[in-house]
Protein backbone atom coordinates (compact mmCIF):
# COMPACT_ATOMS: atom_id res chain seq x y z
CA UNK A 1 0.00 0.00 0.00
CA UNK A 2 1.22 3.20 -0.43
CA UNK A 3 1.93 6.10 2.12
CA UNK A 4 2.84 9.47 1.12
CA UNK A 5 4.66 11.98 2.97
CA UNK A 6 2.78 15.37 3.56
CA UNK A 7 4.93 16.65 0.76
CA UNK A 8 4.81 14.06 -1.27
CA UNK A 9 1.08 14.36 -1.53
CA UNK A 10 1.04 17.54 -2.51
CA UNK A 11 3.60 17.17 -5.09
CA UNK A 12 1.65 14.31 -6.95
CA UNK A 13 -1.64 16.36 -6.02
CA UNK A 14 -0.49 19.21 -8.11
CA UNK A 15 0.79 17.05 -11.26
CA UNK A 16 -2.87 15.89 -10.94
CA UNK A 17 -4.47 18.47 -11.21
CA UNK A 18 -2.55 20.29 -13.77
CA UNK A 19 -2.49 17.90 -15.95
CA UNK A 20 -5.93 17.76 -16.03
CA UNK A 21 -7.27 21.58 -15.39
CA UNK A 22 -3.91 22.76 -18.08
CA UNK A 23 -2.98 19.89 -20.03
CA UNK A 24 -0.71 22.37 -22.57
CA UNK A 25 1.93 23.20 -19.62
CA UNK A 26 2.25 19.13 -18.91
CA UNK A 27 4.10 18.07 -17.90
CA UNK A 28 5.62 20.32 -15.59
CA UNK A 29 9.25 22.28 -14.95
CA UNK A 30 10.52 22.20 -11.45
CA UNK A 31 9.78 25.62 -11.13
CA UNK A 32 6.20 25.19 -12.17
CA UNK A 33 5.55 22.56 -10.45
CA UNK A 34 7.00 24.21 -7.03
CA UNK A 35 4.32 27.31 -8.06
CA UNK A 36 1.75 24.58 -7.91
CA UNK A 37 2.58 23.12 -4.48
CA UNK A 38 3.19 26.76 -2.71
CA UNK A 39 0.00 28.36 -4.44
CA UNK A 40 -2.46 29.52 -1.78
CA UNK A 41 -5.47 28.94 -3.85
CA UNK A 42 -7.31 25.79 -3.33
CA UNK A 43 -4.83 24.37 -0.64
CA UNK A 44 -5.36 23.24 2.24
CA UNK A 45 -3.01 23.61 3.97
CA UNK A 46 -0.94 26.31 2.55
CA UNK A 47 2.71 25.39 2.06
CA UNK A 48 5.82 27.11 1.12
CA UNK A 49 8.63 24.27 0.40
CA UNK A 50 11.78 25.48 -1.55
CA UNK A 51 12.87 23.54 -4.73
CA UNK A 52 15.58 21.19 -2.66
CA UNK A 53 12.30 19.88 -1.33
CA UNK A 54 10.47 19.33 -4.27
CA UNK A 55 13.77 18.19 -6.25
CA UNK A 56 14.40 15.17 -3.25
CA UNK A 57 10.42 14.70 -3.61
CA UNK A 58 10.69 14.07 -6.79
CA UNK A 59 13.73 11.63 -6.44
CA UNK A 60 11.62 9.69 -3.64
CA UNK A 61 8.61 9.56 -5.87
CA UNK A 62 10.37 8.27 -8.93
CA UNK A 63 12.00 5.70 -6.77
CA UNK A 64 8.70 4.14 -6.19
CA UNK A 65 7.27 4.11 -9.46
CA UNK A 66 4.74 7.48 -8.98
CA UNK A 67 6.48 9.90 -11.51
CA UNK A 68 9.20 10.09 -14.21
CA UNK A 69 10.96 12.39 -16.10
CA UNK A 70 10.02 13.65 -19.61
CA UNK A 71 13.15 14.78 -21.78
CA UNK A 72 12.60 16.66 -24.69
CA UNK A 73 14.98 18.67 -27.28
CA UNK A 74 13.09 21.43 -27.60
CA UNK A 75 13.17 22.48 -23.71
CA UNK A 76 16.61 22.38 -22.32
CA UNK A 77 14.83 21.78 -18.37
CA UNK A 78 13.74 18.41 -17.31
CA UNK A 79 9.54 18.32 -16.76
CA UNK A 80 8.05 15.61 -14.41
CA UNK A 81 4.76 13.77 -14.63
CA UNK A 82 2.87 11.87 -12.15
CA UNK A 83 2.00 7.77 -13.26
CA UNK A 84 -0.07 7.32 -10.39
CA UNK A 85 -2.90 6.25 -12.79
CA UNK A 86 -0.64 3.16 -14.22
CA UNK A 87 0.65 2.41 -10.40
CA UNK A 88 -3.27 2.04 -9.09
CA UNK A 89 -4.99 1.55 -12.17
CA UNK A 90 -6.96 4.86 -12.24
CA UNK A 91 -9.38 6.27 -15.02
CA UNK A 92 -9.65 9.95 -15.13
CA UNK A 93 -13.03 10.52 -12.54
CA UNK A 94 -10.73 8.55 -9.86
CA UNK A 95 -8.03 10.69 -10.65
CA UNK A 96 -10.07 14.27 -10.15
CA UNK A 97 -12.03 13.11 -6.89
CA UNK A 98 -8.13 12.07 -5.31
CA UNK A 99 -6.49 15.06 -6.70
CA UNK A 100 -8.96 17.68 -4.86
CA UNK A 101 -8.61 15.45 -1.47
CA UNK A 102 -4.86 15.18 -1.86
CA UNK A 103 -4.84 19.13 -2.13
CA UNK A 104 -7.88 20.06 0.22
CA UNK A 105 -8.00 17.52 2.10
CA UNK A 106 -11.36 15.93 4.04
CA UNK A 107 -14.44 17.27 2.01
CA UNK A 108 -18.06 16.56 1.50
CA UNK A 109 -19.37 14.67 -1.83
CA UNK A 110 -20.71 17.74 -2.74
CA UNK A 111 -17.62 19.85 -1.90
CA UNK A 112 -15.72 17.30 -4.46
CA UNK A 113 -17.84 17.47 -6.97
CA UNK A 114 -17.63 21.09 -7.25
CA UNK A 115 -13.69 21.27 -6.86
CA UNK A 116 -13.49 18.83 -9.61
CA UNK A 117 -15.13 21.04 -12.30
CA UNK A 118 -11.76 22.25 -13.63
CA UNK A 119 -10.67 18.73 -13.76
CA UNK A 120 -12.94 16.36 -14.88
CA UNK A 121 -16.63 17.16 -15.89
CA UNK A 122 -19.48 14.93 -13.49
CA UNK A 123 -23.16 14.60 -14.76
CA UNK A 124 -24.76 14.15 -11.64
CA UNK A 125 -23.98 13.62 -7.94
CA UNK A 126 -24.43 10.76 -8.08
CA UNK A 127 -21.70 9.52 -9.99
CA UNK A 128 -19.35 11.08 -7.99
CA UNK A 129 -21.10 9.52 -4.87
CA UNK A 130 -20.12 6.41 -7.24
CA UNK A 131 -16.13 7.27 -7.67
CA UNK A 132 -15.65 7.63 -4.05
CA UNK A 133 -17.83 4.21 -3.45
CA UNK A 134 -15.84 2.49 -5.61
CA UNK A 135 -12.24 3.99 -4.48
CA UNK A 136 -13.95 2.88 -1.13
CA UNK A 137 -14.17 -0.33 -1.83
CA UNK A 138 -11.25 -1.40 -3.20
CA UNK A 139 -9.06 -4.47 -1.66
CA UNK A 140 -6.52 -1.05 -0.63
CA UNK A 141 -9.33 1.49 0.03
CA UNK A 142 -8.10 5.04 -1.29
CA UNK A 143 -10.65 7.25 0.16
CA UNK A 144 -12.62 6.83 3.18
CA UNK A 145 -16.12 7.97 4.45
CA UNK A 146 -15.46 9.93 7.86
CA UNK A 147 -18.17 10.16 10.22
CA UNK A 148 -19.28 13.58 10.88
CA UNK A 149 -17.76 15.65 13.29
CA UNK A 150 -18.99 18.22 15.95
CA UNK A 151 -19.70 21.34 14.18
CA UNK A 152 -20.05 19.62 10.88
CA UNK A 153 -23.36 19.34 8.72
CA UNK A 154 -22.15 16.43 6.36
CA UNK A 155 -19.79 13.94 7.06
CA UNK A 156 -16.73 14.45 4.82
CA UNK A 157 -14.38 12.20 2.55
CA UNK A 158 -10.73 11.27 2.75
CA UNK A 159 -7.81 10.10 1.34
CA UNK A 160 -5.75 7.60 2.30
CA UNK A 161 -2.66 7.77 0.14
CA UNK A 162 -0.83 9.45 3.24
CA UNK A 163 -2.54 6.84 5.53
CA UNK A 164 -5.09 7.22 7.99
CA UNK A 165 -6.30 10.69 7.88
CA UNK A 166 -6.08 12.63 11.76
CA UNK A 167 -8.79 13.73 12.93
CA UNK A 168 -7.74 16.52 15.07
CA UNK A 169 -6.10 17.93 12.42
CA UNK A 170 -8.89 18.45 9.80
CA UNK A 171 -11.23 19.29 12.69
CA UNK A 172 -13.03 22.38 11.50
CA UNK A 173 -12.35 25.58 12.92
CA UNK A 174 -14.44 28.47 13.23
CA UNK A 175 -14.49 31.39 11.07
CA UNK A 176 -12.17 33.87 12.04
CA UNK A 177 -13.97 37.43 13.26
CA UNK A 178 -14.98 39.67 10.37
CA UNK A 179 -12.76 42.39 11.94
CA UNK A 180 -10.07 39.90 11.77
CA UNK A 181 -10.39 38.88 8.00
CA UNK A 182 -10.70 42.54 6.98
CA UNK A 183 -7.28 43.15 8.80
CA UNK A 184 -5.60 40.24 7.13
CA UNK A 185 -6.69 41.60 3.94
CA UNK A 186 -5.89 45.21 4.05
CA UNK A 187 -2.33 43.72 5.47
CA UNK A 188 -2.48 41.95 1.68
CA UNK A 189 -3.37 45.48 -0.10
CA UNK A 190 -0.48 46.80 1.71
CA UNK A 191 1.91 43.82 0.54
CA UNK A 192 0.47 44.08 -3.18
CA UNK A 193 0.60 48.10 -3.22
CA UNK A 194 4.42 48.03 -1.78
CA UNK A 195 5.65 44.93 -4.44
CA UNK A 196 3.57 47.19 -7.65
CA UNK A 197 5.05 50.33 -6.42
CA UNK A 198 9.04 48.18 -6.73
CA UNK A 199 7.90 46.91 -9.82
CA UNK A 200 7.20 50.25 -11.40
CA UNK A 201 10.27 51.94 -10.09
CA UNK A 202 12.09 49.07 -11.04
CA UNK A 203 10.84 49.96 -14.53
CA UNK A 204 11.00 53.63 -14.48
CA UNK A 205 6.86 54.51 -14.42
CA UNK A 206 7.13 56.98 -11.21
Amino acid sequence: MIELSAVQTRVVGALIEKEMATPDNYPLTLNALLAACNQSSNRAPVMQVDDATVQGTLDDLRTAGLTRIVYSRSNRAAKYRHVLDEALHLEPPDLAALAVLMLRGPQTASEVRSRTERLHQFDSQGELDDVLSRLAARDEPLVARLERQPGQKEARWAHLLAGEPDLTVHAVAAAPPREDRIAALETEIASLRTEIDRIKSELGLD
